[in-house]
């Protein structure tokens, strides 16, 4: 079990993750990588990265085991900004540093702090082994992660907008009880199933929020309480997107049945190219009937980068819920709160970007 417990200042102090990390999501993949489980999200990924990388992963291997501890060092804050200046902030790691992690590696194998063989000489802070690193790591990157990375950007982005509607909604509260089943909030301590027993104190600190594609099943934090509080937490995966919604008949009578499959497509979010991937229709036909949505109100389009995300609006959650069998609440009065917000979404999804 893990448990983060907050004061007043963490709670104001909680923010959200701007972007992926690359060097979180580069290591976490590694992860992925080895693992059998999540084959409908990862396996085509798997056999696509194995084929690119040939079996080069000797390195990586040694320094990152398939379950446990890794380096801390190996996931600086500057992995927000950017592969390069991520691995800049590795190379600058001081030797000591170095050392010590990698003795925490041996620690977790045998109980004795002790630094693997195979990474004695990066140990000693030689600029050839940690250049080899860097060179590994750089690779790595180039043939696992860099290829979808704006599928992960997309993902990662539907997420955050997801949270910001909680964190509006009802502030750091209900952004923190909207985090996945995994996490539970229970003011003031945020619980999560976690291979170990762990108290994390952020001590007015406060916390950041990273959501990850390549994180699965359980969060991960750093094991050095001195390093900058970060929860690095699963995004929300279409775990069978081209499986058809009980009750989609009666919103298609509605709405017609493609577009209703490009609706029930967006999920938690998705880009253009993904809609039509799990509706199944061309790239211009979920661009058109995106913008028929959007028009009508039901979906929000946002640009992030080269991307174009697609997320429901309230309204399109609602009907799409409705369509699913799930209760649907009666309409707010004219007055009220939620009757603002849903004219305000509408508004803003037509009036908002509108490039598909």
């Amino acid at each position: 079990m893990l448990r983060i417990h907050f004061t007043g200042n963490d709670l104001a102090g909680v923010r959200m993750a701007a972007q992926p990390d690359v060097l979180w999501e580069t290591i976490l993949s590694f992860h992925r990588l080895r693992d059998r489980r999540g084959s409908v999200v990862y396996g085509e990924w798997r056999s696509e990265a194995r084929i690119r990388l040939g079996g080069e992963t000797r390195l990586l291997g040694a320094l990152v085991p398939s379950r446990g501890y890794f380096p801390d060092f190996l996931t600086p804050p500057q992995g927000i900004l950017g592969l390069d200046e991520g691995l800049d902030a590795v190379r600058a790691t001081p030797p000591g540093r170095l050392h010590t992690e990698l003795a925490l590696i041996g620690a977790a194998r045998s109980g004795h702090p002790a630094v693997p063989n195979a990474l004695r000489a990066l140990a000693d802070g030689g600029s050839g082994p940690l250049g080899r690193l860097l060179g590994a790591l750089r690779a790595y990157h180039r043939a696992a992660v860099e290829p979808y990375w704006s599928h992960i950007q997309a993902r990662v982005e539907a997420d955050r907008a997801r949270r910001g509607r909680a964190l509006l909604d009802g502030g750091a509260d209900e952004l923190l009880a909207s985090l996945p089943p995994m996490l539970r909030w229970r003011s003031p301590v945020l619980e999560a199933d976690y291979p170990v027993d762990r108290d994390v104190h952020l001590d007015g600190r406060g916390l950041l929020l990273q959501p990850s594609y390549f994180c699965r099943g359980t969060p991960v934090v750093l094991r050095d309480p001195e390093l900058p509080p970060v929860l690095v937490y699963p995004v929300t995966h279409c775990e069978a997107p081209n499986v058809r919604t009980p009750g989609l008949p009666s919103l298609a009578k509605l709405v017609g049945h493609t577009r209703s499959e490009v609706l029930n497509a967006i999920g938690d979010g998705g880009t253009t190219s993904e809609l039509a991937r799990r509706a199944g229709v061309s790239l211009a036909s979920a661009s058109q009937h995106a913008g028929v949505l959007r028009e009508a109100g039901l979906v929000a389009t946002l640009r992030h980068g080269n991307a174009v995300l697609h997320t429901l609006t309230p309204l399109g959650a609602a009907l799409l819920g409705g369509a699913q069998g799930a209760p649907v609440a009666a309409p707010a009065p004219q007055g009220s709160r939620e009757a603002r917000e849903a004219r305000e979404t509408r508004c803003y999804a037509r009036n908002g970007p509108a490039t598909s």
